[in-house]
C-alpha cells in the first residue's frame, strides 16, 4: 500500500507541476459553471412565469437543475477522461522510463493502481471543484442532498471505470495523442451502445445496451443506489486494470 501511495503522489505531482491539471480544472469549471447558470436561469424564469400566471404547481430544483446538470457532467467526462489518462504510461514510454518501471522491484499492480488512483483522484477533484456552484442552491433553496450524493457516486464510478480503460490504452502506445484519441473512441462507443435499444429489442441489442455506461448511470441519475449498476462499474474497473497488468507483464518480459 505504501508503494501505491508513493506512485499516486508522484503522478499527482506531475499533473499539477505541468499545465495539464490547471488547464483541465479551468476548462471544466468554466463549462460546468456556464451550464449551471443556464439551467438555474431557466428554472427561475419558469418559476416567475408560473407565479405571474397564478399557477401553484410546485417546482423541484433536484429534478429541474441538479439532475440534468450532473447528467451533463457525466457527458463532459467523455472529453476530460482521455486528456487525464493519455499520459499515464504513454509518457513513460516516450521518455524511456517505462523500462525502469518494468524492471523495478515495485510490483506491476502497485504501479498500475498508483497511476489509476492518481488519475481518478484528479478527475474527482475537478468535478467537486466545479460543483462548488451547488453551494448557492443550498444557500438560497432547499434541495434534497441524498439523491444528489447518489448521482455524484454514479459520476465518480463512471469516471473511474472509463479511466481504467484509458489506463490500459495508454500502455499500448508511446504517443499521447494516439492514446487520447483511442480512449475517447472507446469511451464514446461505450456511451452510444445504449442507442440500439431504442429501435431493437432482440438479444444482441439488449447485450449492447447493457454494456453501455449510460445505461447503468441512469439509476444513479435518478438518485437510486443500485448494487447491480455499481457491480457493473466495478467489473469494468477490474477488467481495465486486469488488461493493463497483462500489458505491463509483456513489457516486463521485453525489458
Amino acid at each position: 500500500m505504501r508503494n501505491i501511495w508513493i506512485i499516486c503522489r508522484r503522478e499527482l505531482s506531475s499533473y499539477f507541476s505541468s499545465p495539464i491539471a490547471w488547464l483541465l480544472l479551468t476548462m471544466y469549471s468554466v463549462i460546468f459553471g456556464w451550464i449551471f447558470w443556464n439551467f438555474l436561469a431557466e428554472f427561475i424564469k419558469q418559476g416567475m412565469e408560473m407565479e405571474m400566471m397564478g399557477q401553484a404547481q410546485p417546482m423541484n430544483i433536484n429534478e429541474q437543475v441538479i439532475r440534468p446538470l450532473l447528467g451533463t457532467s457525466s457527458f463532459l467526462g467523455l472529453f476530460m477522461i482521455p486528456l487525464i489518462s493519455m499520459r499515464l504510461f504513454a509518457e513513460e514510454k516516450r521518455n524511456g522510463t517505462i523500462e525502469l518501471l518494468a524492471t523495478s522491484p515495485v510490483r506491476d499492480i502497485e504501479i498500475i493502481l498508483g497511476k489509476w488512483f492518481a488519475a481518478t483522484l484528479l478527475y474527482c477533484w475537478i468535478v467537486l471543484f466545479a460543483s462548488i456552484s451547488f453551494v448557492f442552491l443550498f444557500r438560497f433553496g432547499n434541495p434534497d442532498w441524498k439523491p444528489m450524493l447518489v448521482t455524484f457516486l454514479g459520476v465518480f464510478l463512471q469516471g473511474a471505470a472509463l479511466l481504467a480503460i484509458g489506463t490500459f490504452i495508454s500502455t499500448l502506445t508511446k504517443n499521447q495523442i494516439i492514446a487520447g484519441a483511442l480512449t475517447f473512441g472507446a469511451c464514446l462507443l461505450l456511451w452510444v451502445f445504449s442507442w440500439v435499444s431504442s429501435y431493437d429489442s432482440s438479444t444482441w441489442a439488449q447485450v449492447f445496451s447493457y454494456m453501455s455506461v449510460i445505461t447503468h448511470f441512469d439509476t444513479f441519475d435518478r438518485g437510486v443506489l443500485s448494487s447491480k449498476d455499481a457491480i457493473y462499474y466495478l467489473s469494468v474497473i477490474f477488467l481495465g486494470l486486469f488488461f493493463t497488468a497483462r500489458s505491463m507483464e509483456s513489457l516486463r518480459w521485453r525489458s
